[in-house]
């Protein structure tokens, strides 16, 4: 059976952190960035590491083992670190949204300034872009100050696509939150006619891994509702 996205418009990766040793810091993991729009949820299912968030409240590192869950909001820069075998199941909010671009790597201030510079960075290979983004999020990390600029470049290099993105958000995380309220509206009056509708679905994990930005990925197949 097809055509239903995973409960309340969400996306689930399997994802194993880049063992590998970043050359900015000497921490293995991934490439630092923040999302505009969605919430992500880390479900550790093995080895040991750590997030390394930054926000308004500052820097902060927790740590992460197997059965920990954790996650953060729209704006929270983050970086997994790598301490062992660190594998984990990413929970997004927004399903459609991070595959559309809602994420912007932590580059130093003039390459977020620039679009076309931006572009370049992203197309890089996974350790020079990794060491790159590193770069930024450690200055970010040392001045505070300039936190306030790179959120402000971030949301200048994503406006022209939140059209788009809200066409997405429309076909899948609305989508379910507007079914959701006509399922209330309707059980409220003694209606349950939709239960006979009651299914069981199925999206099993890609065949092959895809390079992330915090590692390896499995994805699930993300289905858009029309």
């Amino acid at each position: 059976m097809t055509g239903h996205p995973f409960p309340g418009g969400t996306s689930v990766t399997r994802l194993t952190v880049y063992p590998d040793r970043c050359a900015a810091d000497g921490l293995a993991g991934g490439t630092p960035h923040v999302h505009l729009a969605s919430t992500e949820a880390y479900v550790v299912i093995g080895g040991a590491g750590e997030l390394h968030t930054l926000n308004v409240s500052g820097h902060r590192t927790t740590p992460l083992a197997e059965g920990q869950t954790v996650w953060f909001t729209p704006g929270t820069i983050h970086r997994a670190v790598n301490h062992g075998d660190l594998r984990v199941i990413v929970v997004m909010s927004n399903a459609g949204l991070p595959e559309a671009g809602d994420a912007v790597m932590t580059f130093p201030p003039e390459v977020i300034a620039d679009p076309r510079r931006y572009r370049e960075a992203v197309a890089l290979p996974v350790p020079e872009r990794r060491e790159l983004a590193v770069e930024g999020f450690l200055r970010l990390v040392t001045d505070r100050r300039a936190l306030a600029e790179f959120y402000a470049g971030a949301t200048a290099l994503i406006r022209p696509h939140v059209a788009g993105w809200r066409e997405l958000w429309e076909a899948t995380a609305a989508a379910e939150a507007r079914r959701t309220e006509a399922v209330l509206d309707a059980l409220s009056s003694g209606d349950g006619a939709h239960l006979r509708e009651a299914g069981v679905f199925e999206s099993p994990q890609s065949d092959t891994d895809r390079l992330g930005m915090c590692g390896r990925l499995r994805t699930h197949e993300v289905r858009f509702v029309q």
